[in-house]
């Protein structure tokens, strides 16, 4: 029999300040899963733990919290499993709660300017989709082990968006109502071997989605920030500028991000997106500290160990 978790009001309160801070009332919510009421939609009494995690939501820490900002599930809420389930990662979005990582999508290609460094032609090659693992996260302040399989680990700097909604062909008008957040986001790259399965013509896994390949700053909430369209991006290694754009140089917006999206994959709660980087991407080697930064959001700082 699956085991069916009810929590708490105040876990309800907490999740329903995560999902939608302009929300007011709890009726919104289902008391079972958690779930937004949307369009009509309304939860039919048969959700499992597991839908939540669907959905991106994470059961309350209690003591599983630890100190890396994660929330490490116990076999006594998940059920019977073969083995330990996996971690939920996530990220700070003060003054909240904390986000919770559900996946990554990343935007390939998406200033023309890197195209070209890339040896693309951003006239006839439009930007696509890529993704990395949740458990790709490094938080801020942290240490990014140096990978092996790699003689060319890359920095990349990019503005990263985290999904408040989601739902399935979204409008671009419509998009930036869905958002959570914004953060700073870097996404590394083993250059090498991204050139090798590129020229066989093969995915590019290995070379983005190795593990600690997605730093990313603590989300700041878009009603603070408004909709972001553009501002001035940089990345420094050891001091030094290697990479400076605006995000006003997107192929593809943000809207038109999500908008794409959405018609490949059904976008939810938790899903965070990485919307590409501009020119002067460069090699990092052990003991290097990157600083990314994005005009109005918190800087992000990195070493490499």
């Amino acid at each position: 029999m699956g085991f069916h978790w009810h929590p708490p009001e105040d876990e309800i309160l907490r999740l329903k300040l995560l999902l939608r801070p302009d929300f007011a009332a709890l009726d919104d919510y289902c008391q079972c899963c958690v779930l937004v009421q949307f369009e009509g939609k309304k939860c039919d009494g048969g959700c499992r733990l597991n839908h939540r995690f669907r959905a991106g939501i994470a059961p309350p820490p209690s003591r599983f919290a630890n100190p890396g900002n994660e929330i490490q599930l116990g076999s006594d809420l998940m059920g019977d499993y073969a083995v330990a389930a996996p971690p939920l990662v996530s990220l700070p979005a003060p003054p909240g709660k904390s986000f919770p990582v559900r996946r990554i999508f990343c935007v390939a290609l998406n200033y023309k300017d890197h195209a070209r460094e890339m040896g693309g032609n951003p006239e006839t090659d439009p930007p696509f989709f890529f993704m990395k693992p949740a458990g790709a996260i490094v938080q801020n302040g942290g240490t990014m082990a140096y990978p092996p399989g790699t003689h060319d680990l890359q920095h990349e700097v990019e503005l990263v968006v985290a999904m408040n909604m989601g739902g399935r062909n979204i409008p671009p008008e419509k998009a930036n109502d869905l958002v959570f957040g914004y953060a700073v986001g870097l996404d590394m790259t083993k250059r090498d071997v991204q050139t090798e399965l590129k020229k066989k013509g093969r995915p590019w896994e290995m070379a983005k989605a190795f593990d600690f390949s997605a730093p990313c700053s603590a989300i700041a909430l878009k009603t603070r920030t408004g909709a972001i369209a553009k501002g001035k991006m940089e990345c420094r290694v050891n001091g030094q500028l290697r990479q400076s754009g605006d995000l006003d140089g997107m192929i593809w917006g943000v809207p038109q991000i999500i908008h794409y999206l959405s018609q490949q994959v059904e976008i939810a709660p938790g899903d965070l997106i990485f919307t590409g980087t501009p020119a002067g991407v460069g090699p990092v080697v052990k003991g290097d500290k990157i600083e990314a930064t994005i005009a109005g959001l918190a800087p992000l700082s990195i070493e490499i160990g």
